[in-house]
């Protein structure tokens, strides 16, 4: 965690007068990706993982579809760049996106091919709000500095990869650049996430054919709408023992207590 993070001095007031302080913050780093020489994006993120972000952004974007296109990949964490290199030529963006994981230039939606997500798999409530609470258990780095953002690729009983960012959609796409990497697969498993569930998020989960989304925070109205229409369950404020289900409901099997 030590990179991640930075201690700094504050002047903090209170009722009781001010006072001078150590306090901490989290770390926030520039990543430039080049994809076969073409600037790609600037993400701006937390410098752990980079790697898998990397990988990630790329598969997340349609810009690589799998592993065996990966000739190279060099990263230099001083100049705070990504390169790599596909067997493949791709087709990038003519002009470099500045991002952040709260809020991307996003043309996911224009000319999207919607494909129905196809699972069996079933969930109780008891199991999800198991999930969730061993999932807020995991982030240290959260509970340090309450800057950052959380996501896991789950089983129905267990935390199978947990990533932390700056940035939600930064938290995600290292979950799945690591899938990708390490030969995880996705299907029959679940996504949560600790930040806002909007259309962005929402297509990269369905992407990777993931029947459950599920999120401590809210969901944006179109993010519902593209979760209905691509039969995904979508599950937002699960906090203690209650939660919200927005689409698919007949993935949750509610326990009675």
């Amino acid at each position: 965690m030590r990179e991640e993070i930075e201690r700094i001095t504050i002047l903090q007031f209170t009722e009781q007068g001010r006072n001078e302080i150590e306090d901490v913050v989290v770390t926030e780093l520039p990543l430039t990706i080049i994809l076969n020489h073409q600037e790609v994006v600037t993400l701006l993120c937390s410098p752990t993982k980079l790697e898998y972000l990397t990988v990630g952004y790329l598969w997340s974007e349609d810009l690589i579809k799998s592993k065996d296109e990966i000739r190279e990949i060099k990263l230099d964490r001083e100049t705070g760049v990504a390169r790599v290199e596909t067997e493949r030529e791709v087709n990038v963006l003519s002009k470099p996106l500045l991002a952040s994981g709260g809020g991307r230039e996003c043309t996911a939606l224009s000319g999207v091919q919607r494909v129905s997500v196809e699972s069996p798999m079933k969930l109780s409530s008891s199991q999800i709000f198991s999930l969730m609470e061993n999932f807020v258990q995991r982030s240290e780095v959260f509970k340090t500095t309450g800057g950052v953002h959380s996501a896991a690729l789950c089983e129905a009983d267990s935390l199978l990869i947990f990533s932390e960012d700056i940035g939600r959609h930064n938290a995600i796409d290292k979950v799945f650049g690591e899938c990708l990497l390490e030969d995880i697969p996705t299907d029959n498993r679940l996504i949560i996430t600790s930040g806002r569930v909007s259309s962005e998020i929402l297509l990269k989960v369905a992407k990777r054919n993931i029947p459950l989304l599920v999120s401590k925070s809210a969901p944006t109205n179109l993010g519902v709408r593209l979760a209905n229409d691509l039969d995904i369950t979508l599950i937002g404020f699960v906090r203690g023992k209650r939660m919200n289900i927005y689409t698919h409901d007949e993935r949750v099997v509610i326990d009675e207590n």
